[in-house]
């Protein structure tokens, strides 16, 4: 969703109205990046508040990936953290005022989406190698064929759910407070835009859980 003023607004309005979400997507990338390296020199043996909220942060989401994915899912986790940063900022960036969400443009959620996709069936295939096929067939041999062609498509509609619902809730949520902004502008946008921050939290764990899901699925021995 396109804000009528951006930070790229000194840009043609051609290359904004066509890339606005990938130069958006270049921020939040940037953004993610410095704020990497300034979590990383927070190691004082008396923590701050910010140090303290950082490593709640971190130890929060690492004992979710142990308890979703279990001990053999340890490597992934700073994978799904990545994606979750990613997702939440770009989520809320569309409620700041000069900003767009990058997630309210199908392109960029499928993106991570599609990451999640190609990760999740190279661990299987790297943890099983060719006994990885088995995830397909199901429990009863006879029944082999047709439960290939219905894993198939169940797999293959996981990256389209995932960003269908990410690209839906955010592009929906961008387009009400924008509209609200215009008719009564100030104070009466004021709760959607609390109600959007928590949407776009929500959104973000979602995307989290169902990633690390699918990660231990293909980590799990064919039954």
């Amino acid at each position: 969703m396109e804000h009528p003023l951006n930070i790229f607004s000194f840009l043609p309005h051609e290359v904004v109205a066509k890339y606005l979400h990938v130069l958006m997507m270049f921020v939040i990338v940037l953004l993610i990046v410095i704020i990497g390296k300034m979590v990383s020199g927070l190691r004082s043996e008396v923590p701050s508040t910010k140090q303290n909220v950082f490593e709640l942060l971190v130890g929060g989401i690492y004992k979710m990936g142990i308890d979703v994915m279990g001990e053999e899912g340890k490597p992934y986790i700073p994978l799904i953290f990545a994606i979750g940063l990613y997702v939440w900022f770009s989520n809320v960036f569309g409620i700041i005022p000069g900003f767009a969400a990058p997630t309210a443009n199908l392109n960029t959620t499928a993106a991570p989406a599609l990451i999640v996709f190609f990760t999740y069936h190279f661990i299987g295939i790297k943890k099983h190698g060719a006994h990885y096929i088995k995830h397909f067939m199901g429990p009863i041999a006879w029944l082999a064929p047709l439960m290939i062609i219905i894993e198939l498509i169940g797999h293959l509609s996981r990256p389209l759910s995932l960003s269908m619902r990410l690209f839906g809730n955010i592009f929906g949520e961008d387009l009400v407070i924008m509209i609200l902004f215009v008719l009564v502008p100030f104070l009466v946008p004021l709760p959607m835009y609390f109600m959007a921050i928590f949407t776009s939290t929500l959104q973000a764990y979602v995307f989290m859980m169902l990633s690390m899901i699918y990660i231990s699925g293909a980590l799990e021995e064919a039954h």
